[in-house]
């Protein structure tokens, strides 16, 4: 019997150092940002946050003006909605979120923005149970949230926003963004229509998780008067001298030779035109 008790002791003891430590919450108060880690479970706190300021964002006044306005009622303790911002690439749809929770936190103390990647969804109910029954209200953030075939994070995430007998906790507000309006790609619905043997059904079980979003935020390629304006407004900003006339053929063809236009695009320029006049970012 001893011998068989001092086996049982042992694998007990290997079984503990197996088991991760249970995670606990550090002090919110510390950091106004923090990312999501697993293995081992874990917020890391971001010391500066990557972003730019919300008036630099050209082009996109609807969208930048609903998700401030949602973004406050929820700090300030009132409903508001899960949104997914959807649409070109390029176009400033995390870089709004970063730049709209630094507004709001302007006028309403205590909203920390979390960011939590694609590939670890599955985790989000551990994440939430860390956050649930804080004091401080959360922006959680998702970047370019997209699912192809046979990919079944989606479903970690739908019970979140809509549904399951716990819920999303009142101090919780989920932000994701995406280039694609239903989260997953055409061809893939179309597939799923003309595969299954309830094609509707396929459908949508699939494209219901976008409908879970309160707010849907459209974002569309920028025109060439847009653009200029986004490279004006950043030259201005960064006080980086140079002509209009100059800027215009400067930046058409840069544009040419990325053989696209958006704000991503025109942020590159002016990074290369910031570097050639001695100017730091």
């Amino acid at each position: 019997m001893g011998q068989k008790a001092e086996v049982l002791e042992r694998i007990a003891e290997a079984l503990e150092r197996l088991s991760p430590a249970p995670v606990s919450a550090p002090d919110f108060g510390q950091a106004e940002a923090y990312i999501w880690h697993i293995t081992p479970d874990r917020l890391e706190a971001v010391p500066v946050v990557n972003r730019i300021d919300i008036a630099l964002l050209v082009g996109i006044d609807r969208a930048r003006d609903t998700l401030l306005a949602n973004t406050l009622q929820f700090a300030q303790g009132m409903p508001a909605n899960n949104v997914l911002l959807w649409g070109a690439r390029g176009m400033g749809k995390s870089s709004l979120i970063k730049a709209a929770h630094a507004e709001v936190s302007k006028q309403a103390a205590g909203l920390v923005l979390v960011e939590i990647q694609r590939e670890d969804l599955p985790s989000i109910g551990r994440l939430l149970n860390l956050l649930r029954g804080q004091q401080t209200r959360f922006l959680l953030f998702c970047d370019d949230l997209s699912f192809d075939h046979d990919d079944s994070h989606y479903k970690s995430l739908k019970a979140v926003l809509d549904g399951g007998i716990e819920g999303r906790p009142d101090n919780v507000l989920f932000y994701a963004t995406s280039n694609r309006r239903h989260l997953m790609p055409r061809d893939m619905i179309e597939n799923e229509r003309s595969t299954a043997i309830s094609p509707s059904e396929a459908v949508e079980e699939k494209v219901s998780l976008s409908d879970r979003f309160g707010l849907w935020l459209g974002f569309h390629p920028c025109n060439q008067d847009e653009y200029l304006a986004m490279i004006r407004g950043y030259c201005d900003a960064l006080k980086i001298e140079i002509s209009d006339e100059d800027l215009r053929a400067e930046a058409i063809e840069w544009q040419q030779t990325r053989g696209s236009r958006s704000g991503r695009v025109a942020w590159q320029y002016v990074t290369d035109l910031a570097g050639r006049r001695g100017v730091k970012l």
